[in-house]
């Protein structure tokens, strides 16, 4: 296959040249860098990555192909993807269709045979910098004026919740979630159905009395792209139902309940994306998460909150909880898609949370 030469500039004016795959056209917005070894069809499907080029540490990528079961969202809403080998020949029983003719039918555009160790170090000093995906042949002075002409910081929030109401359900359930959905990925809603619950999807501007009026046994508040300080009133949801119901929430979903409680959110410089490890704070046992944050909660002490989940060796709180408004949060990814399962039972706990409610409404 050939294919045409592009490249990849930064703000800084760095050029990284390589080969174009995917989708013939251009791509400006912000850049980060992913450290999972696997899961490539659940990062450039996570709605938490819209509008964002994103670097694969990993240097083959594209070798399994793609499989339509393994989606984290209808469709792609990723930047573009930088990778150091794009694999043209995957080998897997369930591919449907390679990972080059995925994001060619989505018109995202990408690069390969990037030297992805450096671009990756370079990612890390400059923070989350704005970068370009263009014609090799086009001057730099031209790139720069994309880049410098592109909006920084989009809201991505409204374009990849869904639009309307939409239902997942399980035979004979036993509990009711509404999920807000800031960008849901679709590996939580299947673990919740496998745990027996129907789950009612909502667009990310219901009103709290439309959230509540699906008696729900509890709600989730999910993972998406931005920050909670980009997209104003987003907290103002949860304070309606606040100690009403069991509540969990991921990603984003934790920064509207740690910034609901007065926890100072901070910016990452260059965030953390993929395996990490994290410490339970409850029984001190260390384990590989998958992360995808650009803000952190240095600390929540004196806000009502108790940390249950830090990053090792920086300390974050990745994980919060209030026992007496039954509210946890996490930001990392509960679902194991793509990752370990080291943290699937905080999922178990929201279940017990949910079991405990209805047994004392009995009583």
């Amino acid at each position: 296959m050939i294919r045409p030469k592009k490249k990849l500039v930064l703000e800084n004016g760095m050029e990284f040249h390589g080969m174009g795959f995917g989708a013939d056209c251009r791509s400006v917005c912000e850049i980060v860098f992913n450290t999972s070894v696997v899961g490539y069809q659940e990062i450039i499907s996570d709605p938490s990555y819209a509008g964002q080029i994103v670097v694969m540490t990993y240097p083959l990528i594209g070798n399994y192909g793609i499989t339509d079961e393994d989606f984290e969202s209808k469709f792609p809403n990723i930047g573009g993807i930088v990778v150091r080998e794009c694999c043209d020949t995957p080998s897997n029983f369930r591919m449907t269709k390679t990972l080059e003719e995925e994001l060619e039918d989505h018109g995202i555009p990408c690069l390969s045979d990037i030297d992805t160790r450096r671009l990756t170090k370079v990612i890390r000093e400059l923070g989350r910098p704005m970068a370009a995906i263009v014609e090799e042949e086009m001057p730099l002075e031209e790139a720069l004026k994309l880049i410098a002409e592109a909006p920084r910081h989009e809201s991505w929030v409204p374009r990849v919740s869904c639009r309307k109401r939409w239902l997942t359900r399980t035979p004979n359930h036993l509990y009711q979630v509404v999920a807000v959905d800031y960008g849901i990925k679709h590996s939580v809603l299947r673990l919740l159905t496998a745990k027996g619950c129907n789950v009612v999807i909502v667009p990310y501007d219901t009103p709290a009395e439309a959230v509540l009026s699906y008696n729900p046994d509890g709600i989730l508040l999910s993972n998406g792209p931005d920050s909670v300080l980009d997209v104003p009133g987003l907290a103002k949801l949860y304070r309606e139902f606040k100690g009403s119901r069991p509540v969990l929430g991921i990603g984003l979903g934790q920064e509207i309940i740690g910034v609901e409680y007065g926890a100072k959110a901070q910016r990452l410089g260059c965030g953390i994306h993929g395996d990490h490890p994290v410490r339970d704070l409850q029984d001190g046992r260390i384990g590989i998460a998958v992360l995808n944050q650009t803000w952190c909660f240095p600390s929540v002490e004196g806000t009502g909150l108790t940390a249950t989940h830090v990053t090792v060796p920086e300390g974050y709180v990745v994980g919060f909880e209030n026992t007496e408004d039954r509210v946890m949060g996490c930001q990392f990814q509960v679902e194991a898609g793509p990752g370990p399962h080291d943290f699937m039972p905080i999922i178990d706990k929201f279940i017990k949370m949910m079991e405990d409610q209805k047994n004392a409404q009995k009583n």
